[in-house]
């Protein structure tokens, strides 16, 4: 995973003479609505309150964090995989012994294919009374078969039911036919930095762990993608507790925990379940989920931002690009535009847009507000089903060249080179692109690279390397830029170099 975060995972591998053993153990690295009946919550005593003294139990009494243990244990299931790996060994030629250890007959040079099974191992907790079980996604990704074993030691197969990637989350089915324990699924937006939390689950195939720790944060963005609004615990949790629960003391699930930061002990990160909630019923029903696509590419508003576009407040999603022929597009979003309100829903950051447009069904029809050059306007859209990602990469920034200026905001333009052009799709007479940026400028302060292609300066377009570097020398203090990124664009304030 990126940004220092990595998957809860491990692999041990031994080779024997003559027989390759292969294990493995990996983990990573996101109506069910108010959780399934049947669960043990109700038989923890009430809270105490969430000081430490009061959960922790006076001598010779059980603490709460043990009762809240042994109530929630048997809806907490060890989840085991395997899948076949294929694997390519080259041969000794004539090596006399070689075909009694595998490895060809004398004179073969042939590579030979061997495939073996790779266990793995993660957790997951059931939250219907028919074995239905919620996991991490990478916990079941591209496995051959899986099998899941309870508190009480029996076990069961399963199948998976719905996969999400894009949140990492997972539904499958224990086939045993027996009675199923289930948790309730609790409230995460009710959460707060300092409430006591309990995590259960197989950390290094050690079966049902418990760990407590606290929420140390909430909305964490790690760099996973547009849907990051993970719970951030002091609890342990290691390889092998992907999948498992994050629960409070009601012994209700308010997390799934998924990812931990490699560099230390005590920084771990978990799926809130609200996020869940609302995509477990597409899940169960289809199999995946289908979520909405407005057709923008938005960026959060800096204080810098902010300035140059004489917004009052720092909040909003700005609109860096609007996607020809998108629900956006049809309904007149213009770059540059600020959406403040999606619906019901006030925009205070940029990345709570994405999961709010996501969450809007394909067909329905949203009211935006934006704000465009100090004024409020209010647009319909008709939203429209996120198609997968085409999985075309971006076009990579080639060395420009040509004559070039240099500027006092601590970058040299040039006019854009045609091979560019045609790569970026920049019609003749437009744009300059960036051929160096200072160490130490304003520029390289302000994240601009080289090969960035500078289409509009102060809301202007701009024709070429001289056209921009005249307007760059006429601009005051500050300057807006819109720049053009591979096949993105984004919204960039520079100050002049005193």
């Amino acid at each position: 995973m990126r940004s220092g975060v990595r998957s809860l995972g491990w692999v041990a591998v031994g080779i024997a003479v003559g027989l390759g053993i292969a294990w493995s153990q990996t983990w990573v690295t996101p109506s069910l609505g108010e959780g399934a009946p049947g669960t043990s919550a109700a038989e923890i005593p009430p809270s105490a309150g969430t000081a430490p003294d009061s959960d922790i139990g006076a001598p010779g009494e059980h603490s709460r964090f043990a009762l809240l243990a042994r109530a929630v244990a048997p809806a907490v299931v060890n989840v085991h995989t395997s899948k076949t790996v294929v694997q390519q060994s080259m041969p000794f030629p004539g090596f006399p012994f070689g075909d009694l250890f595998g490895l060809g007959r004398p004179g073969d040079d042939q590579p030979r294919e061997r495939s073996y099974k790779v266990p793995a191992l993660g957790t997951g907790f059931i939250i219907q009374d028919d074995g239905l079980i919620l996991t991490n996604n990478h916990v079941v990704e591209d496995v051959d078969e899986i099998s899941v074993v309870f508190s009480d030691g029996t076990r069961s197969e399963a199948e998976i039911v719905g996969t999400d990637p894009k949140t990492d989350l997972a539904l499958i089915r224990a086939k045993a036919d027996r009675e199923y324990q289930t948790l309730a699924l609790g409230d995460s937006d009710a959460l707060l930095p300092g409430d006591w939390v309990v995590a259960i689950g197989n950390p290094f195939g050690l079966d049902h762990t418990v760990t407590a720790g606290i929420v140390s944060a909430t909305g964490r963005d790690i760099g996973e993608g547009p849907y990051d609004d993970f719970i951030q615990t002091d609890a342990a949790i290691n390889p092998g507790n992907s999948g498992g629960p994050l629960l409070n003391l009601a012994g209700e699930v308010i997390g799934i925990n998924t990812a931990i930061n490699p560099q230390a002990n005590t920084i771990g990160f978990a799926v809130p379940i609200n996020l869940a909630k609302g995509i477990l019923p597409a899940l169960e029903a289809d199999g995946h989920v289908t979520r909405g696509w407005l057709g923008v590419a938005v960026q959060p508003i800096t204080p810098e931002l902010a300035d140059a576009m004489g917004l009052d407040v720092q909040e909003g999603a700005l609109v860096a690009q609007v996607t020809p022929g998108s629900p956006a597009a049809d309904a007149g979003f213009e770059r540059g535009d600020v959406i403040v309100r999606f619906g019901d829903r006030v925009v205070h950051h940029m990345r709570e847009l994405p999961r709010a447009v996501a969450a809007a069904k394909p067909g329905s029809k949203v009211a935006v507000e934006l704000i465009r050059d100090k004024e409020h306007l209010t647009k319909e859209v008709e939203i429209a089903a996120l198609e997968d990602d085409a999985g075309e990469s971006p076009a990579e920034s080639q060395a420009p060249g040509g004559d070039h200026g240099s500027t006092s905001f601590g970058f040299d333009i040039g006019d854009v080179p045609d091979a560019m052009r045609r790569q970026l799709g920049i019609g003749p007479n437009q744009g300059a692109v960036i051929v160096r940026v200072y160490p130490g400028g304003p520029g390289k302060q302000a994240g601009l690279r080289r090969g960035d292609v500078i289409l509009e300066v102060d809301r202007k377009r701009v024709s070429g390397g001289a056209d921009a570097e005249q307007r760059l020398d006429e601009a005051g203090e500050r300057v807006l830029l819109l720049v053009q990124r591979d096949q993105s664009s984004l919204f960039v304030a520079v100050h002049r170099a005193k």
